[in-house]
């Protein structure tokens, strides 16, 4: 037998020494093989017997395979092979894992395999760049049984804690019982041990005179040193930075669930290491994804802990909510008889049960009425709620703590008269374990004075006004106010209000005793939220009122209508308004019935296309005047005189689109008018808001208010169109209008230092009728010499001119530019006007539109085409024709020039022909025409080419247009008429 062992030995040595030499030769593939070989042969050592003791045995041994296994797992991740590490790791926790030994050095194996997994975790994260990005397609199936989470640190990390856990719970229950046969035969703690040269055993050095001698260590001198350096290390403190770690790789692995259980274990130690404030943190972190997911067990040991915390920290009020939210858990299993360590699965508060429910919300009902109670953990501390430390708890809809009680209000109506009565039903229900008395409920509301109290009739309405802050707020009795279980409590009460808007019931506060209140915030039934942890028990459903339809439909908010106004605000607006004009109108105010106290009237002007807002959305300041579409100018008095009037800035909170102003104090049958001024930038329909609050009387009294509306169109008064005209029968040669594209150039080319015609036509687009005062063209620029000259010379009058609706006005203007200027601007058309019927009493000053003229093109022309003939011919009877081309360079001009055929005349000419333009002189071809039909007829197309700028000239059909009478016409003109026509004629 010593032999086979020995044999075994030597194996072992050979195997880990031809391993080493392989590693240093870097033949890992070898030094892998001889390593695992090393390993199969100490596990067929665990079974034979050595000199060793055999607690140190075992421990010689757990010291060999884990560094046997540190090599090869180092090896394997070295290559890439992560998921044969993970299987090996696996084949050595399984080989080791029920290798415990005696219960006495229990706590050695489980230090041992949190060792283990602390070394193989941090091996996978220094090999990260092993470890690949996306798992394996085959984890979690058949080909491998490795999951998802095995190749993750973080794993490996939260099983490292766990053992060390159990190494020290094992630890704690040995030394708190102290009778183990070891402790029973061993002295005191050996000293001097030291390890020895051979790995995984001990030895203690004795000093026998001047010599130093290595003595072996017993198994009971072993353990006594094993425990007095188990005791000497803080565990807890290694364990909660393992549970760190893991929680937040979890976290960044999006697993929230494993990360709040290391969060959850890691509370546990922050409270046995009684770190209660970082303990409770904790514990209402995952507390609150325990209530998201329904985890009811989890929840319940939660706050067992918490419980405690809140003891050792001295607060009472979390005390409170804490076992309250426990005591209203859906926990039914009878569990009388704690089981065993129970304390240790369930914490604190011990095994969930229906007694321990009970017995949770007793604790809260002594602690709420004047008792003390004690912590579970440590005797000493306790906590109380007294008259001088009250405890009030608040409870909205997304608290845990509606499952203790939950308040649904619904009025009877959906509106009501001011100071009419209105009945509101309250309605109250809990899911503690026993009924609860309620001594008092203070209902809120949004206005003050509809407050009340609901006392229980056993206890005296002076105590309850004692108790109250406001000695005014009404008190009303109840039988009793008593909540049972799962059982909606019914109250039903008339509410009356005398302040017009919404009346809102806000909250609902119970107290119990005299220190303590829980106040819930009120839920109406048609929204009212299922209780999550109870929503799926198998309760039978109750409605909170007794009518169904109210259970569906109530709501805690009523509308309480506005009394009837007896007061008469008129609006009148007898036109549509027009851009560019100070739109009146006038505002009346006749009390009728009540008299006006404090009245305030507000003016709003809105979109009445919707948007809301008057002015374009691009603008980036909202509060510059030139932005808006519409503003309201001012506010005066009917009357005119200027003592009266109201400038915008007096008006209280004045903006471009709202206003507030004071009106005086009115009696019945007073009369108080205004005018609004009102001006439009741009077409826009615009709602016309007026709103006027007043009192009934002098006196503090609810605001009675009156509304009216007015739409009033914004529309555009006139539009400005203009047209460009050459002379009449002049076309001069303009080279950039001829080589641009047809129907592609929309500019305008004019030519240098000739007379242009410009006409601008203003029409009526509006339904009103309009007068025009003057028409004009305004330069833009500010220099003394305009670059132009513009006169008027036509057009109809303007003094006064009545403009029907679809009217035009037309003005003609002689335009003569005096540079060549690709981009001239020629000014803006000013147009004075006003309405024909206008109000008495406004100032008749007229509007002014402006339009821009667009910029135009000048040129120099060099040749310029001019025909002459008789303004009208005589069938049958001949006339002359002349084309003139005058040459406006310093150049010798060639031409080319052709008149062609026509049914209507014959002529006397050449059909074509050319010649030579000497600089500054004029060219004149003659024609002799005789007309062969009456009535408008065009004359012979005549053709002029330039051959030095290849660019042809065709007169327009307007210009060679002339009408042919049958006979000679008699004309009866004066000769001063004559003059004054021949002049406008030779422009």
């Amino acid at each position: 037998m010593i032999l086979h062992t020995m044999i075994q030995i030597l194996a072992l040595l050979w195997h880990q020494i031809v391993a080493v030499f392989a590693e240093f030769r870097r033949d890992w593939a070898e030094a892998l093989r001889f390593y695992e070989e090393a390993y199969r042969a100490l596990r067929e050592m665990i079974a034979t017997s050595t000199r060793l003791p055999p607690v140190q045995r075992l421990v010689e041994i757990r010291a060999v395979a884990e560094q046997l296994f540190f090599k090869i797992s180092t090896l394997l991740l070295h290559g890439g092979k992560v998921e044969e590490a993970i299987a090996w790791f696996n084949r050595h926790f399984n080989s080791y894992k029920h290798l415990v030994g005696l219960d006495e050095v229990s706590f050695l194996h489980w230090d041992w395999l949190s060792r283990q997994f602390l070394v193989f975790a941090e091996l996978l994260e220094t090999s990260s760049a092993a470890i690949p990005n996306t798992l394996s397609s085959h984890f979690g199936t058949p080909e491998s049984s490795l999951t998802e989470w095995e190749i993750q640190p973080a794993y490996y990390y939260q099983l490292a804690a766990n053992y060390l856990r159990e190494k020290r719970y094992c630890l704690d229950n040995l030394l708190s019982t102290g009778d183990s046969e070891f402790s029973r035969t061993s002295g005191k703690v050996p000293e001097s041990v030291m390890p020895s040269v051979f790995i995984g055993q001990s030895a203690r050095l004795v000093e026998q005179g001047d010599m130093i001698e290595v003595l072996p260590l017993s198994d009971a001198e072993y353990v006594q040193y094993a425990l007095s350096e188990a005791q000497r290390f803080q565990d807890s403190y290694e364990i909660i930075a393992l549970f760190r770690k893991a929680c937040e790789s979890f976290t960044n692995l999006k697993a929230p669930r494993l990360a709040s259980l290391c969060s959850n274990r890691m509370a546990k130690e922050y409270f046995f290491t009684e770190d209660f404030t970082d303990a409770k943190k904790l514990f209402d972190t995952v507390s609150s994804l325990y209530r998201q997911e329904g985890w009811v067990t989890l929840l319940w040991e939660s706050l067992g802990y918490l419980q405690e915390c809140s003891i050792r920290l001295d607060s009472a009020k979390d005390f409170i909510e804490y076992s309250l939210e426990m005591a209203s858990l859906p926990i039914f299993a009878n569990g009388d008889q704690e089981i065993p360590d129970s304390k240790r699965e369930y914490g604190p508060a011990g095994l969930p049960s229906q007694s321990r429910r009970e017995a949770l919300q007793s604790e809260v009902l002594s602690l709420v009425r004047g008792e003390e109670i004690v912590s579970r953990t440590d005797r000493g501390c306790s906590i109380a709620v007294t008259k001088e430390q009250p405890v009030r708890i608040d409870v909205d809809i997304i608290s845990p703590l509606r499952m203790v009680l939950l308040v649904s209000v619904a009025f009877h109506d959906q509106s009501v008269k001011p100071g009419s009565p209105v009945m509101i039903t309250l309605s109250l229900v809990s899911q503690l374990p026993c009924s609860i008395e309620v001594d008092e409920l203070e209902i809120e509301f949004n206005q003050p004075k509809c407050n009340f109290i609901i006392i229980n009739a056993v206890e005296e309405i002076s105590a309850a006004r004692s108790n109250g802050d406001n000695q005014d707020v009404r008190i009303e009795t109840a039988p009793s106010i008593v909540l049972p279980t799962n059982k909606w409590l019914r109250l039903t009460y008339d509410v009356k209000s005398d302040q017009s808007g919404k009346l809102e019931c806000l909250s609902v506060t119970a107290r119990i005793g005299k220190s303590f209140k829980i106040c819930c915030q009120a839920e109406s039934p048609a929204s009212m939220e299922d209780l999550p942890f109870w929503k799926f028990e198998g309760m039978v459903q109750t409605f909170p009122t007794k009518d169904p339809v109210l259970s569906f439909s109530g709501q805690k908010v009523i509308q309480v209508e506005e009394p009837d106004p007896e007061v008469d605000l008129i609006l009148n607006a007898s036109s549509p308004a027009l851009v560019g004009e100070s739109f009146v109108v006038p505002l009346t105010v006749i009390p009728r019935g009540h008299e006006v106290y404090s009245g305030e009237l507000k003016i709003n002007l809105v979109d009445a296309r919707g948007g809301g807002l008057l002015m374009s959305p691009r603008e980036t300041d909202p509060f510059s005047s030139g932005n808006h579409h519409v503003e309201l100018i001012s506010i005066s008095r009917m009357g005119g005189d200027d003592e009266s009037r109201i400038h915008s800035d007096k008006i209280k909170k004045i903006q471009q689109s709202f206003g507030v102003v004071s009106v005086p104090d009115l009696r019945v049958g007073d009369k108080w008018s205004c005018k609004l001024e009102i001006k439009w930038h741009k077409p826009k329909s615009v709602m016309l808001y007026a709103s006027l609050g007043y009192s009934p009387n002098s006196a503090e009294a609810a605001r009675v208010n009156v509304h009216r509306s007015l739409q009033i169109e914004g529309k555009i008064p006139i539009s400005i169109t203009h047209t460009f005209m050459m002379p009449f029968r002049r076309e001069p040669l303009l080279l950039s209008k001829v080589k641009s594209l047809p129907g592609a150039d929309q500019n305008v080319y004019l030519p240098l230092n000739e007379t242009s015609i410009l006409i601008v036509t203003a029409r009526n687009s509006s339904e009103v009728p309009l007068r025009v005062k003057s028409m004009m063209i305004q330069s833009n620029s500010n220099k003394n010499e305009t670059p132009y000259s513009i006169q008027h010379v036509g057009g109809v009058s303007a003094d006064d001119s009545l403009l029907v609706p679809g009217g035009e006005f037309k003005g003609v203007f002689s335009v003569r530019p005096k540079i060549d200027s690709p981009n001239l601007e020629l000014g803006s058309v000013c147009l004075n006007w006003n309405r024909d019927l206008t109000l008495s009493d406004s100032e008749d000053s007229g509007v002014m539109t402006e339009q821009k003229l667009p910029a135009v093109i000048v040129e120099q022309s060099p040749l310029v085409v001019s025909l002459e003939f008789p303004p009208h011919a005589i069938l049958g009877i001949p006339f002359l024709f002349y084309i003139k081309v005058s040459n406006q360079t310093n150049l010798l001009q060639e031409i080319k020039y052709s008149l062609g055929d026509t049914q209507s005349f014959v002529f006397c000419g050449p059909h074509d022909n050319a010649g030579f333009i000497l600089p500054k002189m004029e060219y004149v071809m003659s024609y002799k025409l005789v007309p062969l039909c009456s009535g408008s007829q065009q004359l012979p197309q005549a053709t002029i080419t330039s051959l030095r700028y290849s660019a042809a000239l065709n007169p327009s059909v307007t210009a060679t247009t002339i009408f042919v009478y049958p006979s000679e016409p008699n004309f009866f003109v004066a000769d001063n008429e004559k003059e004054t026509i021949l002049a406008k004629l030779n422009l």
